[in-house]
């Protein structure tokens, strides 16, 4: 006979968040690197998000590998510094389907009052239409299905711009 232990704790199951349709192409933020209003591609096809950096240098800080790129979230945008710590060093399939070591970050995205972090790997897109794809590894896990003949359906969905409290310092 198989005997049941009486001090199992039962942990509730999370609450899934309510289905969230976006676009093929939503204004987002990431907050941590004060970038606000970032027009980004939603592409499940792409496993891993990516954001245009140019003038990339990593340095150390207190023992930690970090990273400072430039970027530039339209073209008629002001050049934007940002720095954070890295995350990992990937062999990333460049649009061309050829590897490609990048830097990969994390950082928060924040899609209408949603906010989570994701992974996002550090690529020159100069010649791209979009300074950023959200691969759908950033989508997994968080209840979000893409309406691939709509953009911007997020546009009124409480989507704030206000800059938030960094999460590196």
């Amino acid at each position: 006979m198989i005997g049941l232990d009486m001090n199992l704790e039962l942990k509730p199951k999370k609450q899934k968040a309510d289905l969230l349709v976006v676009g093929w192409m939503e204004h987002l933020d990431l907050p941590d690197l004060d970038i606000l209003q970032l027009k980004a591609k939603i592409d499940t096809g792409a496993r891993t998000s990516a954001l245009h950096a140019t003038n990339i240098e990593v340095f150390d800080r207190n023992g930690v590998e970090w990273v400072r790129f430039q970027t530039q979230i339209a073209d008629d945008a002001p050049v934007h510094w940002a720095e954070c710590p890295i995350y990992d060093r990937r062999q990333i399939k460049n649009t061309s389907g050829i590897p490609d070591e990048r830097i990969v970050i994390r950082t928060r995205l924040k899609l209408t009052e949603r906010s989570w972090l994701i992974s996002v790997s550090l690529a020159d897109r100069t010649n791209m239409t979009f300074p950023m794809i959200i691969g759908r590894t950033a989508l997994k896990k968080h209840n979000i299905a893409v309406h691939t003949r709509r953009s911007n359906l997020t546009r009124d969905l409480g989507h704030s711009s206000r800059k938030a409290e960094r999460v590196f310092e």
